[in-house]
């Protein structure tokens, strides 16, 4: 189903992480996406996606095509029960160098093909990050990678002491 673009600039409309469901959800986003590093915007689209799961700000993904910077193969990797084996990318542009800064899956699991080569990025690790207008701050901790916008409402899951949950 096609998706009719949008006119808004920011996400409006509250949500509780705490509403989201499990297992994860996955969903296209409306709204223009782009990534900033070295002070220059390294990646746009409007053909993003996000990964919705309780107790977590969103996960945004942007199609491999949206970056301009270098994307280099980091060393590591992690495995997702309901995604699959994540592969660890270095996004480089100029002189600035942001290691182990994207995630993405080579072979996701079928509820998430839709995000196949996709790159997700922690907004810790590079300059900036925006859904729209907004400028998202970094999920708390280092492993999750959501991006937290104003319409979010939590606690959320990945500070210290936080992921027992």
């Amino acid at each position: 189903m096609p998706i009719e673009p949008s006119t808004r600039t920011t996400l409006s409309e509250p949500e509780n992480v705490w509403n989201y469901p499990r297992p994860p959800r996955l969903e296209p986003v409306d709204l223009p996406i782009r990534i900033v590093l070295g002070g220059d915007v390294i990646a746009t689209t409007k053909a993003g996606w996000r990964t919705l799961e309780t107790s977590h700000p969103p996960t945004y993904y942007l199609p491999p095509g949206a970056f301009s910077c270098a994307i280099e193969a980091a060393e590591g990797g992690s495995f997702c029960e309901w995604k699959g084996r994540a592969a660890y990318w270095t996004l480089r542009h100029g002189n600035h160098i942001a290691r182990n800064a994207a995630w993405s899956y080579p072979d996701p699991t079928l509820d998430f093909l839709a995000i196949k080569d996709h790159l997700a990025v922690y907004a810790s690790r590079v300059d900036a990050c925006f859904v729209g207008d907004e400028q998202v701050l970094p999920q708390p901790g280092d492993f999750y990678g959501g991006w937290i916008t104003a319409n979010l409402i939590g606690p959320f899951k990945g500070a210290p002491g936080t992921t027992g949950w």
